[in-house]
């Protein structure tokens, strides 16, 4: 039996996407996942989906910027599960195309507080589930846009990709992870942020040249990794991202 196996997973943002792609990446993976997602309809079918494959799915309504709907969702989860084993900050926003010195600020607000305060909040609020787990993970779902290193590199393809709100709320959804990891550290649960690639999702346009299944691959390794793998790392399906 896997080590996970019968496990509890919530992932915000999986009605589709690669939040879709991590989702029956782990119920095939046997662990039952909660399907998070703003949108009932959206989530339902997305359940249906996972279910005509064999997987245990269930839907929450989730939305992150949204606290009583995190709220609710712990609520729920503690009364029909008593704990939670892993949890991936997926849901994610972006603007593109403004200059950063023409960005609408109020746009970038709106982008931190998906892809930034939202994770913190959702982190925060089933950190006592977690806690119940043998052996918690949380994976925030970053990009290599995200990486310091990256993008300060003249030669890296991602120097000239500028998008202020979106690059800059990666860049602190890592160093929010480094934050939890150190606090957890004398503990079971594992924090890890990836980066699952270029992807053609609906958040680009559908213009990156990796699909949403490729995108997933990531996010459930270090969702599923054993006691002995890393926390407080900043990974891609090939290894460590630079910060």
């Amino acid at each position: 039996m896997e080590l996970f196996q019968g496990d509890i997973a919530l992932i915000s943002g999986a009605n589709k996407g690669i939040g879709y792609e991590i989702a029956r990446g782990l119920t095939a993976k046997k662990i039952t996942v909660l399907v998070g997602a703003r949108d009932e309809a959206r989530g339902q079918a997305a359940i249906a989906k996972l279910k005509a494959e064999g997987g245990d799915a269930r839907f929450v309504k989730l939305d992150v910027t949204d606290h009583e709907t995190v709220r609710r969702a712990a609520e729920w989860i503690e009364k029909e599960f008593g704990r939670l084993d892993i949890l991936v900050n997926n849901a994610g926003i972006a603007e593109w195309g403004a200059k950063p010195s023409g960005v609408d600020l109020a746009k970038v607000r709106e982008v931190y507080e998906t892809n930034l305060f939202g994770p913190i909040a959702l982190t925060q609020t089933m950190l006592p589930l977690l806690r119940k787990s043998k052996h918690g993970r949380i994976v925030n779902v970053s990009s290599s846009l995200g990486s310091l290193t990256l993008s300060s590199d003249l030669n890296s393809p991602f120097a000239d990709f500028l998008a202020l709100g979106y690059n800059t709320s990666k860049s602190a959804l890592n160093s929010m992870t480094i934050q939890f990891a150190k606090e957890l550290k004398d503990t079971p649960i594992k924090v890890n942020a990836i980066c699952p690639g270029y992807c053609a999702t609906d958040l680009n346009g559908n213009s990156g040249p990796r699909s949403a299944v490729q995108g997933a691959v990531a996010a459930i390794q270090y969702a599923t990794i054993g006691e002995d793998g890393p926390t407080g790392g900043y990974f891609n399906d090939e290894g460590r991202v630079p910060w």
